[in-house]
């Protein structure tokens, strides 16, 4: 018997039903599994780091430009 590293939840699984790098998910609370080991069966969560990547340059986007542009000119003049 294997738990979910995020929610604990026990994922009943047989050590010769995967393989690692399989990507498996939570029966409960849906996070992506990848098996990182099978005897015994392992895993880690997998991120979403496309997803918070993309929040980062959200955020970062038009108004850092800007504020970037602003502090040149305020250098140029000095």
């Amino acid at each position: 018997m294997t738990r979910c590293p995020e929610c604990d939840a026990e994922i009943d699984l047989d050590e010769d039903e995967v393989e690692e790098g399989e990507i498996l998910s939570c029966p409960e609370c849906d996070a992506e599994l990848e098996v990182t080991q099978t005897h015994p069966v392992h895993f880690v969560v997998l991120s979403d780091d496309e997803d918070e990547e993309e929040d980062e340059d959200s955020e970062d986007g038009p108004g850092s430009e800007e504020e970037e542009e602003e502090e040149e000119e305020t250098e140029e003049t000095e």
